[in-house]
């Protein structure tokens, strides 16, 4: 019925979408996703079983360490990333895969997104009059040439540049500056969700407060939505109304931000949580790092699912950390995740983790074979020779030489079926001959 409605009239922005459990309105719903990233041998899983909801007018910051799938999440919402499985929905609409032009062109409208990049996101031949213009343009958002002008004069004003700074070019501007271009020109199009991708990263510390200000202003004003996505923890709790964290591609937990800082369940989380600096030279000295091993947890058995343990706090586990978890939880005592210890005692624990943390790093270099490293010129002898190659391909395979039996193998089916189309065309030649 919701589709119906948008083919119909094309306005995402009449729409109300649906209403969770404690009574919120559901703006975005991510189920079960899954995005791939190439092909066959090739292929990288960088998200898997990803569910969230965001709510509208609420700020839903996604943290994790760089390559956990943060970015590739945010591109998915704003249709640029494919998905695998499961499915994206907006206002209820299902918004991911193939759907009508009309409903692709709304989205885009409603949907805007601020790069991690200032420098990067802006044509560097366009003027900021013109960037900030493109959206109105393609959407004819303006009644005429005064109405264009007197909105983009307007919204350069909000994010605390001057008009006279339309006619200039992005390589005239400092990074905060780039910023709030790149800000004015998504809000320009006054959406209901906006992608931040580490909006402040690549700022200097002085400006990072300006701009997210700044956000939260138009936040206040204009009711907007954010998916946060972020790695820097100290800040998105202050920003933040719920937090999901990732780790690899999964999300292992989801949470109201003062919530998910009194209560880190899950061992990733408090990990990330015990690595936030702490403003004290001393006491950061002092202070003994939490470090997050994979191999605690069992799950080749009893298999881990998303579970909500009350509270609107959801956590990745299997039955029995899900039933642990809980009652963690239900004792209502904040956990505290940053330890402090006297100076000899953290110094000798985080001596103990960094070698421990080498000799991990070592042991996995030393489990991987030295010489597999896959040589093209494994796969062209094995093309000249391709019985040889496909006996050299099992030999390497019985060593754990990955990379080097793929070589191999390619090699020798290719040199098999190149055989094969050479013998097939003589037949066929010495049968015309025969004729």
């Amino acid at each position: 019925m919701a589709e119906t409605a948008v083919t119909v009239n094309g306005k995402l922005h009449d729409m109300t979408g649906p209403i969770a459990e404690n009574g919120k309105e559901i703006l975005v719903s991510i189920k079960n996703i899954d995005i791939t990233f190439g092909k066959g041998d090739n292929a990288v899983r960088a998200v898997q079983d990803a569910s969230f909801d965001i709510y509208k007018g609420e700020t839903f910051s996604l943290v994790g360490e760089s390559g956990s799938g943060k970015t590739t999440i945010g591109r998915a919402v704003i249709r640029v990333n494919p998905l695998a499985a499961g499915e994206i929905d907006y206002k209820g609409v299902k918004i991911s895969g193939k759907i009508p032009h009309s409903l692709d062109r709304d989205v885009i409208r409603n949907v805007q997104m601020v790069f991690q990049d200032p420098a990067a996101s802006l044509n560097e031949r366009a003027t900021v009059d013109y960037i900030i213009s493109e959206g109105l343009y393609n959407f004819h958002l303006f009644e005429n040439e005064a109405d264009r002008v007197h909105k983009v004069e307007t919204m350069i004003e909000e994010v605390g540049l001057l008009p006279e700074h339309l006619t200039r070019y992005p390589h005239e501007f400092s990074g905060g500056q780039r910023q709030r271009i790149g800000i004015a020109r998504a809000m320009v199009m006054e959406p209901e969700l906006v992608v931040a991708d580490e909006p402040i990263s690549a700022l200097d510390v002085s400006i990072r407060a300006q701009v997210l200000n700044l956000m939260k202003k138009f936040q206040r004003e204009k009711g907007l939505t954010y998916l946060f996505i972020a790695h820097d923890l100290s800040v998105v709790r202050f920003i933040s109304d719920r937090i999901g964290v990732i780790y690899k591609g999964r999300i292992v937990e989801v949470a109201a931000a003062e919530e998910l800082f009194d209560f880190p369940l899950h061992p990733y989380t408090h990990s990330l949580i015990s690595a936030i600096p702490i403003p004290d030279p001393k006491l950061e000295k002092s202070k003994v790092l939490y470090t997050y091993d994979p191999s605690i947890h069992d799950y080749s058995v009893d298999k881990p699912e998303f579970v909500n343990i009350g509270h609107d706090h959801w956590v990745y586990g299997n039955k029995k950390e899900i039933e642990e978890y809980k009652a963690i939880r239900e004792k209502g005592e904040p956990l505290k995740p940053i330890t402090i210890a006297d100076p000899e005692t953290a110094a000798a624990a985080n001596k103990h983790r960094s070698e421990a943390v080498d000799a991990e790093a070592e042991k996995q270099f030393l489990a991987a074979p030295v010489h597999d490293t896959g040589s093209a010129w494994f796969t062209f002898l094995s093309f000249l020779l391709p019985i040889l190659g496909i006996i050299g391909a099992l030999l390497f395979r019985h060593y754990n030489h990955i990379r080097n039996y793929k070589a191999c193998w390619k090699g020798a089916i290719a040199g098999l079926i190149f055989l094969a189309v050479i013998l097939v065309i003589f037949i066929l030649l010495l049968i015309l001959a025969v004729i």
